[in-house]
């Protein structure tokens, strides 16, 4: 797409609520500022639900569970077919809002974020048609028994889902949430909700029928908070920010909720001597500043073996100052957007003043992108920042998730340093890998507190596998099978028989 300054015109200024199949405004008919983190303006304003908002969500949904749950696999997978095609012919526009509304680069998002979305409802409309639930026999004497499973859905699952994948991990609890048969209030981030109010639009052109899906926006304590304290709503999947979780923890503790939480991260790429170096150096550039650092995956601390650190370091700056270029998300040119909000973005830049009072070394970047013409001077911006001589212990920007275009390097000897330095830190989402010995490659990844090791690559998803973090970086895992028993209560039937023919 070519250079375009035009961004005061949005195509939906104001986001309803998308309640039991219809748009409507919030109880209160209160709205927040919703902003384009590019130019820095309002360009919309979105529903501020409280609790009276969600409890009719809840009773929509309550009714519709009694009939969807019914529907047979090859009903819901028809439908939900349906909906991922129908997002898929949409997808420039579906790929501009989320640019718009996140900041992120339109290329992005029309090559990651959309068809992802398709995917996770392709994926789930085909993975409930080839479900198993097992059996077992017991042969008597004294006594004989057939016992059966049946997977049932839950009922109403509440789904609180973040702004740096706005679309993306919100369909990613959506798509197994309805194709187990259960119904669905989700919250998404009040900061990125319009890819979620276009979402409401496909559900109801692909006939999905009334409250199955069910969309309330607002902040989290106010619409948040209220869903997940919910009576008739058992089961609870979040994913956000540590803090929010463990707040999240607390208040279903008591009411027994199933739950899964997918929290934040602090990500280790551990790159060796033996390493392919090249292609290492390009995919860190990748893991480090894809989607401005905005993604909890993205390894925001390099540790390059001691006999190699100065040649990585030289390369990874240079990488990184051809290839990345700040500013349009809109420009084809451009790789790095603005960042979701001025707070956000004044957090990520105390950061870096914090690594200067810390004795770290800017050997990149280190600021706020200032140079934007028209009206992106006003926007989210910092440039693409690499800090050296940070203690990976000691240093609070080396143990704290900054969610930002900062990454830190630093070398280490041996494997047992170099572990130490990784597993130091209260989370345990993700790390990358780069050997070719891959001996070594398994014993490290063994080692490793993480939920996902990456061996000589990044962020390569199979949505078949268990994803999920340790320590403060959640609980539970989901995708494939897992997502499935996540949505669903598995019940075993028992029946006795006579093996003995009568005569």
């Amino acid at each position: 797409m070519s250079n375009n300054n035009n961004n005061s015109e949005f195509e939906f200024p104001q986001i309803n609520n998308f309640i039991n199949g219809e748009f409507v405004n919030p109880v209160n008919d209160e709205w927040i500022d919703n902003y384009d983190p590019s130019i820095g303006k309002v360009v919309s304003k979105i529903a501020n639900s409280t609790k009276e908002d969600v409890d009719v969500a809840v009773e929509a949904a309550k009714e519709a569970f009694k009939s969807w749950s019914k529907k047979s696999p090859q009903e819901r997978s028809i439908v939900m077919n349906r909906i991922a095609d129908l997002i898929e012919e949409r997808l420039d526009e579906f790929a501009l809002a989320e640019s718009k509304d996140q900041g992120k680069p339109f290329s992005l998002a029309k090559m990651i974020d959309i068809p992802r979305a398709v995917s996770n409802f392709r994926f789930f409309a085909g993975a409930i048609l080839h479900h198993e639930d097992m059996s077992t026999t017991i042969s008597g004497p004294p006594l004989s028994a057939v016992n059966y499973t049946v997977s049932q859905p839950v009922g109403v699952a509440g789904l609180i889902s973040p702004w740096n994948l706005p679309l993306y991990l919100l369909t990613w609890k959506i798509a197994p949430c309805i194709a187990c048969g259960n119904t669905c209030v989700a919250k998404p981030s009040e900061m990125t909700s319009v890819t979620a109010y276009m979402l409401g639009q496909v559900c109801n052109e692909a006939g999905l029928p009334n409250g199955v899906v069910n969309l309330v926006f607002g902040t989290g304590p106010s619409a948040g908070q209220p869903l997940v304290e919910h009576p008739d709503v058992p089961l609870i999947s979040f994913t956000g920010g540590t803090k929010t979780g463990t707040i999240i923890q607390k208040t279903v503790a008591p009411l027994c909720k199933k739950i899964s939480l997918e929290l934040g991260g602090k990500n280790a790429n551990i790159i060796f001597a033996d390493a392919n170096l090249d292609e290492a150096i390009s995919v860190s550039v990748s893991s480090s500043f894809a989607n401005q650092g905005e993604i909890c995956l993205c390894g925001s601390r390099i540790f390059v073996e001691e006999s190699i650190y100065d040649e990585f370091l030289e390369k990874f700056r240079t990488k990184v100052s051809k290839v990345l270029t700040v500013g349009d998300p809109r420009d084809s040119n451009t790789t790095t957007g603005a960042l979701i909000s001025q707070q956000h973005m004044e957090k990520v830049l105390s950061y870096i003043e914090l690594a200067k009072e810390e004795g770290g070394e800017i050997i990149l970047g280190g600021q706020r992108k200032e140079d934007l013409e028209g009206d992106f001077k006003n926007g989210y911006f910092v440039n693409p920042t690499i800090i050296i001589g940070l203690h990976p212990i000691s240093s609070r920007v080396q143990q704290e998730e900054i969610f930002g275009p900062v990454v830190t390097v630093y070398p280490f000897k041996t494997e047992e340093e170099v572990l130490c330095y990784v597993n130091s830190v209260e989370y345990g989402l993700s790390s990358s890998v780069w050997t070719q010995n891959l001996e070594r490659g398994h014993r490290i990844s063994l080692a490793i507190h993480a939920g996902t090791v990456w061996v000589n690559c990044w962020l390569l998803r199979d949505l078949r596998v268990p994803f999920g973090g340790v320590k403060h970086s959640g609980i539970g895992r989901e995708g494939g099978k897992y997502s499935l028993d996540f949505f669903t209560e598995q019940k075993t039937i028992c029946m006795k028989y006579n093996p003995v023919f009568s005569s």
